[in-house]
């Protein structure tokens, strides 16, 4: 997004990617068969999610290690990849609310953000008309409308989970993903294939080598470098920012590149790492980092997956059409802000709801959870009982708020070096009561939608397991590495996302976040880079960089 800004106000700029090159309308295996691809599409474990997935490495990068603190669990996935995991993200775009923004100043946990959401209003409804978001207007106290194209229909299982939820009181509203459900800035809309995890041939989701690089290379302002592994950004004696030290991955020298600004958008994690290995006379303890907060107040996304509901009713239905959008077309947003749903919770902030099933392409693992159904058998039998269960089952996980904590963060371990020759991450990561009481509530919510709906639950976590809240990182949703506040002894950026220390440094991925809301944080960083760019295009003409 930086780029597609500062570009077309004129600026000439330099992207640096580590990874590589990355052509969706030629790489994307979109249209490809389930069973064409190696083993159904199983891949190694610790690499990506699925063998179609559009992601280049994972869950682990070969001679690019990290480490956990003793206790510490922490997941980290990396994408090497241009445009990275905007490939193959699920699209869900969801603004942060008035109270998202203001978190201590309501329960007096966690820390306030410097801006307001009325500050950020205008961004999300440029950044929702350029990238295209569908939804539906809902008034919700805490879940702003936007700027939306038309919600596909639901689904036949959809309906029956919204049926539930009326009952019980919980909004089951139209889902709010950037996917084309129009034509939008010649880019056609989406035609239901429901693949979007392996990035869209047509361009019809939301990705940065499709919206936003086309563009910024058109200005001829725009060169990209891939394989381009960033190390440290060097400082002249004034201590500002001079350019960025990266090794060309291909002959593994260190090359250096000079810029009048630099802005860092590497990832949470990746850029306070960045931050931390780029210390000096003038900054001894990292860039930006006078405050000692880089890498403090980690935050991930609360995920509680995996909960799995049989429903009789849906058996044995007729081939019908389930086509749409990949994802979900209805979610259940936080209701315990509205007047009319709220109870007292024993957790602080909320979550929201996603739902999958229906019968979608069968994949690897179609009926994982069949087997006390199938009752057994062997060839037809076997293939009868499959196709009498397909569809029939509903998967519900949810996505909740984790609040910044003192244990949560990540440094530098300068005793154990990459191949490239750079100093690695090592995480420290807790979850507290706050979130695993979050997650049994959203088993419990899952188990009352089920049950509600006239199904069972054949697949849960308990007490004995924390009730199944995720690892760290295991959402992809890290965040807050790098906070911006109002205060530079307790903040490493201002309100622009400028750093304090260095007026020529600036931010634009996760790292700036001060909280972690329960709305999936892309749009957020979209919507904050897009405001950022404009001040420094706004600076530069005033002479201040």
């Amino acid at each position: 997004m930086a780029a597609y800004i500062l570009t077309q106000a004129g600026a000439k700029c330099l992207m640096l990617e580590a990874g590589v090159w990355y052509d969706t309308a030629r790489q994307s295996k979109m249209f490809e068969w389930t069973y064409q691809a190696p083993h159904r599409g199983a891949v190694p474990p610790n690499t990506t999610f699925d063998y179609f997935d559009a992601a280049v490495d994972g869950w682990q990068v070969p001679g690019e290690p990290y480490l956990n603190a003793p206790g510490t669990d922490w997941r980290w996935f990396r994408s090497r990849m241009l445009g990275g995991r905007t490939n193959h993200w699920g699209r869900i775009s969801l603004r942060l609310g008035p109270y998202d923004f203001k978190p201590y100043s309501r329960d007096g946990k966690g820390f306030d953000w410097p801006i307001t959401y009325e500050d950020l209003a205008p961004y999300y409804d440029k950044t929702e008309e350029l990238i295209g978001v569908f939804g539906s207007d809902e008034h919700l106290v805490n879940d702003p409308d936007g700027k939306f194209l038309p919600p596909p229909k639901p689904r036949c299982y959809e309906l029956l989970v919204q049926q539930a939820c009326r009952k019980l009181g919980i909004p089951c509203i139209p889902s709010r993903l950037s996917i084309l459900t129009r034509p939008l800035h010649g880019r056609p809309a989406c035609h239901y294939c429901a693949q979007c995890g392996r990035a869209c041939a047509t361009s019809s989701n939301f990705s940065a080598p499709t919206v936003l690089l086309p563009p910024a290379m058109k200005t001829g302002n725009l060169e990209i470098r891939c394989n381009a592994m960033a190390r440290e950004v060097p400082v002249g004696r004034d201590g500002l920012a001079t350019g960025v030290a990266y090794i060309d991955k291909k002959t593994r020298k260190e090359v250096q590149v000079h810029g009048r600004i630099v802005v860092l958008a590497a990832s949470a994690c990746e850029t306070a790492r960045l931050l931390l290995n780029s210390h000096s006379p003038r900054h001894p303890n990292g860039l930006a980092n006078s405050s000692g907060i880089v890498g403090r107040y980690l935050m991930d996304t609360v995920g509680a997956d995996g909960t799995v509901g049989f429903f009789p009713v849906l058996m044995d239905l007729p081939p019908h059409n389930g086509d749409g959008t990949g994802g979900f077309h209805l979610y259940m947003p936080w209701w315990n802000y509205e007047k009319q749903f709220r109870h007292e919770m024993p957790f602080s902030r909320g979550y929201h709801i996603e739902m999958g099933g229906g019968r979608h392409m069968p994949g690897l693992g179609i009926f994982g959870d069949s087997q006390c159904y199938l009752g057994g058998g062997y060839g037809v039998e076997l293939k009868r009982g499959c196709r009498k269960l397909y569809g029939a089952f509903i998967g519900f996980s949810s996505r909740g708020e984790m609040i910044p904590n003192d244990q949560s963060y990540c440094e530098v371990d300068r005793n154990v070096l990459d191949q490239w020759g750079i100093p690695v991450l090592k995480f420290h990561f807790k979850w507290t009561n706050e979130e695993i009481f979050q997650a049994r509530h959203a088993r419990e919510t899952f188990r009352e939608i089920i049950e509600t709906a006239g199904g069972e639950v054949v697949k849960t976590a308990g007490a004995d397991e924390d009730w199944g809240i995720s690892k760290g990182g295991s959402i992809i949703h890290e965040v807050g590495t790098a906070r911006m506040g109002a205060d530079r002894s307790t903040s490493a950026l201002n309100p622009y996302c400028q750093a304090w220390d260095c007026k020529n440094l600036f931010i634009t991925d996760g790292a700036p976040f001060v909280s972690n809301a329960a709305k999936n944080p892309t749009l957020t960083i979209l919507a904050l880079a897009w405001r950022t760019s404009e001040y420094i295009r706004d600076q530069v003409n005033k002479r201040n960089i």
